[in-house]
């Protein structure tokens, strides 16, 4: 199966280069920074590197792979960039019949409290979060946008609460649109976690257009 993993170099994407190559896939590693996509090419020869501004890739490029996966990170002054990634994804890929479409979305838009408001609603009322909160703002709108989505064949997985690198847990808590919370009260999701999750739900679709969420045990 041949993949497109976007923002290959950041810690999410490192993670699930690492796993998809382990896991025998065809990785084509796309990032802006060539020095970078060098590197990791050092730490997974199999793997491809197109060094590319993702808002570049086109139509016959996209369409060359069985799955194209969204890791794109970004700082909060351009958070804007989440939603406008995934509007360019999908206008390039509107009636085809692949690839699929991945998104690693924020927790953001998961729901909580007894009144199952945004997560997003409890980010922005801590003045201490001013600094960032402009991420999950913009990853709830890439969701929205998403959910009007028809014609494209997407997905989408959204972490807990720390969104952190690290190994995959040995057991996966999964949820769909609820905040999740382990035994121990933590909402915790590791890039290794992510990184399972997601190559688990390529190989084996459960999910047609829709977000589901996952914290580590």
């Amino acid at each position: 199966m041949k993949i497109l993993i976007i923002g290959a170099t950041g810690m999410a994407g490192q993670s699930l280069t690492q796993l998809a190559v382990a896991q025998g896939f065809s990785v084509t590693a796309n990032g802006r920074n060539a020095e970078k996509l060098a590197q990791l090419q050092q730490r997974y020869p199999a793997i491809t590197p197109l060094v590319a501004d993702a808002f570049s890739l086109t139509k016959s490029q996209l369409t060359q792979f069985d799955v194209v996966i969204d890791a794109f990170a970004t700082s909060p002054d351009q958070a804007y960039l989440h939603v406008d990634l995934a509007t360019h994804l999908v206008a390039c890929l509107r009636n085809q019949t692949k690839p699929r479409l991945a998104f690693i979305l924020g927790a953001g838009s998961l729901k909580t409290g007894a009144n199952r408001h945004n997560l997003v609603d409890d980010i922005i009322a801590d003045p201490a979060n001013q600094a960032w909160q402009a991420i999950p703002q913009n990853q709830l709108a890439e969701l929205d946008f998403l959910k009007q989505v028809d014609n494209v064949n997407w997905f989408g997985i959204s972490p807990g609460i720390t969104f952190e690198d690290g190994p995959a847990s040995e057991q996966i808590i999964t949820g769909t649109d609820d905040l999740l919370f382990n035994s121990a009260d933590q909402s915790v999701t590791t890039s290794g976690t992510m990184a399972q999750a997601m190559l688990s739900e390529i190989q084996h679709p459960q999910h047609h257009q829709s977000r589901f969420t996952i914290i580590n045990a």
